[in-house]
This record gives C-alpha cells, sequence and structure tokens, in this order.
C-alpha cells in the first residue's frame, strides 16, 4: 500500500527550494520567497543562504545580474531584519553579488563586518573583492585585501597571486610583480597556463625591462642564494634592458637547453633548517633520557665532517625475515662503501646499541664492526633510546643526505608538524633497493620542480601539466641577453649535481681520514 505523505508548507517549501538551488533558477527563488512570505512561514539559515547561493550562481548571467543583485540583497536585508545571524557562507553570497556589479568596496566592506558576527572569513570570502579591484586596476585596495588576508590568517592561492601579479604589471608595480613572483614560488611548483601567459605578458612589455640593478654585489647575492637554500635571492631585480622569453625544456640534469643556466635542488633555508633541528632536539629530550641525546648532541658538535647519515636498522632489516630476527650485515656494508666511493668520506651509520652487541657476539661480523668503530662509521644509540631521533637530528643538524627507506609519517615525525618536512626530504633523503643483491641508491633529484631565480637574475618557471617525462616538461626560461650568455659560459665550469655526494664515478684520489669514536656510545 501507497504510504499517504501529509507535507507540511514547510517541508513542500523546503523541498522545492532544494530543487530551486539545484537548478540554479533565480525566477524559481524568486517565486518561492514571495509565496513564503505570504504564508508567513518562518525562513532559518538554510532558507536564506539557498537563496542567496541561487542569486550568487546566477548574477554573472547579463540577463539575471540586475534581477539577482536586487532579489539578493532584499533577502540579505530580510535577514538581518529577523535577527537571523549571519554565516560565512552568506557574507561570501552576498559579497559576490556586490563585486558583481563591479562594486568592490561593498563586497570587501561586508566581509570586514564578519567579525561583528563572531564569522571567521575564508578565501572565498575575499576573492570578490580582490578579483573586482584586480579586474578595474585598483591596486592599492587589492593589496589591502591581500593584507587583511595576512592579519585574518587566510592564504592566497596560485588564481589570486596570478590576479595580483597582473594588476601589478598592469599598472606598473614592478616591485610588487617581483614580490608576487616570490609568492608564486612559495605557493606552488608548478604554475598554470593562465599564469604563464601573465608572466610573459609582464616580461614581454616595455616596463619590465627598465626596473633592476645595473650593478650589484655579486657577492652579496651569492651569500642570499646559499642563506636561501639555493634556487632564489629575492634582492630584487638585477639588470636593465629587455627581457628574452622562452618556452623551453631541460635535460634530464636540470640544465635549460635554451640559456644553459643550471637549475638546482632547492633546500629550506638556514632559518629554518636551525628551527627544524632544535625541533628534533627539544622532542628527543621530552622522550629521551635527556643526558643520553645532550652526550650525542656535543659528540655531533665535534664530529660534523660527516656527509651523509645511514638508518642503520632500516638498511639491515630490508626484506629480512622478522619473525626470525634477521638482519642483513652485508646489505648495510654495501650502503656504506658505496657512499665512501662516491665521495672518499665514511658516512655515519646510527645503530641501536643492543643490535650492535648482538651482531659483535658473531665472530663473522666482529672484524667489519671493529672497522667501522675505528673509522669513525658507527655511532650506537644508548639502551632504551629511540634511534629515529639520532639520525634525523644528524641529517638535519649536519645539512647532509640521510639514507633510508623510512618515509617518515609516524607519530614522532608527526609531532614536528612543519610543513617545509616533505621540502626537506625531497633535497636530502637517500632511498635504496637490493635487486638479487645489487644495491642502488635513489639520489635526491638533481633540481627541483619549482621556479627558480639565479644569481644573474634569470627566472625559469615549470607549467603545470602531464609529461610523459620530465625532459619534455614545458619550462618558462626568461633571461636579459647579456645575462643569458654569461651563465651559458659558466656552465661549462660548474657541475651539474648539486648533492654533496655525487651520482657519478668518484675521484680515486684522496686519502682516507680514520678517526675515534666515542667508546661510551659503543660500550657493548
Amino acid at each position: 500500500m501507497r504510504k499517504n505523505h501529509n507535507h507540511t508548507p514547510e517541508s513542500k517549501f523546503r523541498h522545492d527550494l532544494d530543487l530551486c538551488s539545484k537548478k540554479k533558477s533565480l525566477s524559481a527563488a524568486i517565486s518561492l520567497y514571495e509565496t513564503a512570505l505570504s504564508d508567513k512561514l518562518r525562513l532559518n539559515h538554510y532558507h536564506f543562504n539557498a537563496l542567496l547561493y541561487v542569486c550568487s550562481e546566477t548574477v554573472t548571467d547579463p540577463s539575471n545580474r540586475a534581477s539577482a543583485f536586487e532579489f539578493g540583497f532584499r533577502v540579505f536585508d530580510r535577514m538581518l531584519a529577523g535577527d537571523v545571524k549571519p554565516t560565512e557562507a552568506t557574507v561570501t553570497a552576498v559579497a559576490r553579488l556586490a563585486a558583481a556589479v563591479e562594486d568592490g568596496d561593498r563586497a570587501f566592506g561586508l566581509v570586514k563586518t564578519m567579525g561583528e558576527y563572531t564569522v571567521t572569513p575564508k578565501l572565498r570570502s575575499l576573492e570578490p573583492a580582490l578579483f573586482c579591484y584586480c579586474r578595474n586596476l585598483e591596486a592599492d585596495k587589492a593589496y589591502e585585501v591581500e593584507d587583511y588576508m595576512v592579519s585574518v590568517g587566510v592564504s592566497a592561492e596560485e588564481p589570486d597571486l596570478a590576479a595580483l601579479l597582473k594588476v601589478s604589471a598592469d599598472t606598473g608595480r614592478g616591485e610588487r610583480v617581483y614580490g608576487y613572483l616570490h609568492k608564486l614560488r612559495r605557493a606552488v611548483r608548478c604554475v598554470s597556463e593562465t599564469t604563464a601567459e601573465i608572466i610573459e605578458g609582464w616580461f614581454g612589455g616595455a616596463g619590465a625591462g627598465e626596473v633592476g640593478l645595473e650593478e650589484w654585489e655579486s657577492e652579496r647575492v651569492e651569500e642570499a642564494v646559499s642563506r636561501n637554500g639555493g634556487g632564489w635571492h629575492g634582492l630584487g631585480w638585477l639588470g636593465k634592458g629587455e627581457w628574452d622569453v622562452r618556452r623551453v625544456n631541460v635535460d634530464v640534469g636540470g640544465g635549460c637547453l635554451s640559456c644553459g643556466e643550471q637549475l638546482v635542488c632547492v633546500d629550506i633555508d638556514r632559518d629554518e633548517t636551525e628551527k627544524f633541528a632544535q625541533a628534533v632536539a627539544g622532542l628527543a629530550m621530552e622522550r629521551e633520557v635527556q643526558s643520553n641525546f645532550k652526550d650525542f648532541q656535543d659528540w655531533l658538535a665535534t664530529h660534523a665532517e660527516y656527509e651523509a647519515i645511514v638508518d642503520g636498522a632500516n638498511i639491515g632489516l630490508y626484506q629480512q625475515n622478522f619473525a626470525e630476527g634477521g638482519f642483513s650485515i652485508s646489505q648495510l656494508d654495501a650502503v656504506v662503501k658505496e657512499l665512501h666511493s662516491r665521495s672518499n668520506k665514511w658516512p655515519l651509520v646510527v645503530l641501536h646499541n643492543k643490535r650492535v652487541k648482538s651482531l659483535l657476539e658473531n665472530a663473522s661480523n666482529r672484524k667489519l664492526l671493529e672497522e667501522w668503530i675505528a673509522q669513525g662509521v658507527l655511532y650506537g644509540t644508548p639502551h632504551g633510546s629511540n634511534d629515529d631521533w639520532y639520525w634525523l637530528y644528524a641529517a638535519v643538524k649536519l645539512k647532509c643526505l640521510l639514507v633510508t627507506n623510512d618515509e617518515m609519517r609516524d607519530h614522532i615525525f608527526e609531532l614536528l608538524g612543519r610543513s617545509f618536512f616533505l621540502k626537506w626530504k625531497e633535497r636530502h633523503q637517500v632511498r635504496y633497493t637490493f635487486l638479487k643483491g645489487d644495491l642502488k641508491l635513489e639520489m635526491p633529484p638533481s633540481y627541483s620542480l619549482v621556479i627558480q631565480e639565479s644569481e644573474k637574475g634569470n627566472w625559469h618557471l615549470p607549467l603545470a601539466g602531464e609529461w610523459t617525462d620530465e625532459s619534455s616538461r614545458t619550462w618558462l626560461c626568461i633571461t636579459r641577453p647579456d645575462s643569458c650568455e654569461a651563465s651559458g659560459r659558466d656552465k661549462l665550469h660548474r657541475n651539474s649535481d648539486s648533492s654533496p655526494i655525487r651520482d657519478k664515478q668518484p675521484s680515486t684520489t684522496g686519502k682516507r681520514k680514520e678517526r675515534s669514536v666515542s667508546p661510551s656510545r659503543l660500550d657493548c
């Protein structure tokens, strides 16, 4: 038997409103609203927001613009008069209405009243005013919106930064363009086609050729690049004259096939590195026996020449039978030897003291371990410690490579909660495989897929998109002719790999450096 549904006026209004919202029908929304008023229905947040949503979705149609604007603000005024507190969605919808009729001041003013309703703006709340100001070339007002974003903790995304960059370019604000290129560098790895066209427009215009220093201290620029982790200096435009803008490819090693400049693998900057090291040390001190970890910090300060740290447990247990307590000392030895062959320097293997003691009990392992101890290769972490803290701290503090397949997703790494963790891993982590007993190290990439600014003031920007391989990815190569020629000559004298340990055949020269490891660390 069919059930007899007795729809109340309220439930029918809700049903019809949902259908109207789904179809984005402005005429139906107006009709429903008038019916609700005549029936004296009590409207709540949901009803008002649904009506305003339809208005904000249809106001972009020129044939509906006036009606959507007028009706939307009539609904909003009714909402306020009825003491129905606006939500973030409410104000966002009304701000879109104001921006659609090019009233950026009203759109921005509405967002600034959110505090009165104890509502926090979102990016979508501020974008209507921002885009409106940018369209109308009201640069200073657009910058004011961006400042307000920062003050309320809202981060601009690529479309917002592209709009700010364009309005800066169109109004001849060269230094602002420079600043937004760097903000774009921090926000995205690859730029969209739309953003690329804006950038090409700026550099192809007359104004871009007028900005920049004709003379600068190269040492200061080099120091800034080093301090920032490579890939940018942030000191402003370098050089004068017209720019040469090309769409190019880069080779597998990161060399630009147009200007010859070498792209680099970008690291976190010095301040971030120090904060990272302090964060690791702070958490380790909370969870370890403080004196043990402090001893390690002191020891590491006097043994700071390592170029690679090895997570001994991760390598020794790789593809072994855990149930049988398997640990492959030969795998660990292969990694140690390979790293030494590449740089002629011994790495530091971090391994728990309990494991070291167990390995020393085996006569076949003892000679190798004693050699490692004599060479300063091995550091045994104390009983009851977590060796993860030790190898991570050493790799961060010494700014060197870390050989491990550990993805560092465990709770101890989540505690760090740093946005630059992934960036640091990309630059420093070396992964490995053993295929039929043969070791293969996967070194960090020779260059980073990010916007890069060179010491000569040239720019390289990767474009977003799917490519069969990275060598076919399109980049924007932006140079001044003199810088392009100079960088091409310099490439002849530059090694293409920025990693401390090269992914190539090492020099056979050099004498092995022998050191002693603190006996207390290996007292088994």
